[in-house]
């Protein structure tokens, strides 16, 4: 099965993404801590991350040009943040650095044991994007539009803007910010969390939430991912498992957003449904290999190493 999309041939990048970024505290301890006790740290450091400057940064690793725009702050995770777009050869002259502002950060306590991850994170209120901010050029210069639904009005005007221009919408949803029902029916792709139905429509089971949010949304595309166990789809009245991928996990903070990644490289180069999806689990299972959602996104090679490996 195919996706029924056409992208334009004429556009300076494969995707644009308008979103959010992040400096992420990475703090590895032996196991999740109990409430009101003491345990020893075995690893920190400073990774950058954040959904939409993940997603562009993974994607440019297998080899697209892509586009970033968000805000950053004017202290030193700010710099950081710019200064990493700038190694991975993500374009973000839209990138706006703001006076005054701290960059968005999280504290993400991970597992040693299974590499899950618990997120502690703060946003300067100073970064929201407001509509008119929105610039109709950087939005439609790209074959396919990529956002989180954080900023949800500036995220409306963007893919109003964008579906003027027939170019695609996918959207990484893990909240139901307020404003988020006049948003969906703006998304082609919509693919998010799995307790994002639940979340959305209230049905705790998470196939029927599917189908009400695919209901709600009149999205194109529905689908959910749910971790080692892969993603689930719903899409022209049927249900799509592609399991996930087996490997030694060290941290799944940014597994979610590489999902992404990789579900828009198999949108760019015409993959069917399922190769598509496979295709995502793998660049989101590598991911997993290393610490901090970027340091360890995979290239090209490696993806198809192991898709190889396991057909």
């Amino acid at each position: 099965m195919k996706f029924d999309i056409k992208l334009s041939d004429e556009k300076p990048f494969d995707v644009v993404g308008f979103g959010l970024n992040a400096v992420d505290h990475i703090v590895v301890v032996p196991h999740y801590p109990e409430f009101n006790t003491k345990i020893r740290l075995q690893h920190h450091d400073r990774y950058t991350g954040g959904q939409v400057a993940t997603a562009m940064t993974a994607l440019a690793r297998l080899g697209c040009n892509t586009r970033y725009i968000g805000k950053v702050g004017s202290d030193s995770a700010g710099q950081l943040q710019l200064e990493r777009l700038a190694v991975e050869a993500v374009e973000h002259s839209y990138v706006k650095q703001i006076a005054g502002a701290t960059n968005q950060i999280a504290f993400i306590i991970i597992d040693s044991r299974n590499g899950e991850r618990t997120i502690i994170w703060d946003r300067d209120e100073k970064l929201a994007f407001e509509p008119d901010e929105i610039d109709p050029v950087a939005i439609t210069s790209g074959k396919i539009l990529h956002i989180d639904g954080h900023d949800v009005a500036a995220d409306i005007r963007a893919a109003e803007i964008a579906r003027k221009a027939s170019i695609p919408v996918v959207i990484d949803v893990d909240n139901f910010y307020p404003g988020a029902d006049k948003l969906l029916p703006l998304v082609d792709f919509l693919v998010t969390s799995s307790d994002f139905p639940t979340r959305a429509t209230g049905i705790k089971d998470k196939k029927e939430a599917l189908i009400r949010l695919k209901e709600i949304s009149n999205s194109y595309f529905v689908a959910m991912t749910v971790g080692k166990d892969g993603v689930i789809a719903f899409h022209e009245g049927q249900f799509i498992h592609v399991p996930g991928f087996e490997i030694e996990c060290r941290d799944t903070t940014g597994a979610g957003d590489a999902f992404h990644a990789g579900f828009i490289y198999g949108l760019l180069k015409g993959f069917d449904i399922v190769e598509t999806l496979r295709f995502a689990n793998a660049v989101a299972a590598l991911k997993c290999r290393g610490l901090g959602a970027q340091s360890s996104l995979p290239t090209l090679d490696e993806v198809n190493s192991l898709l190889d490996k396991t057909i």
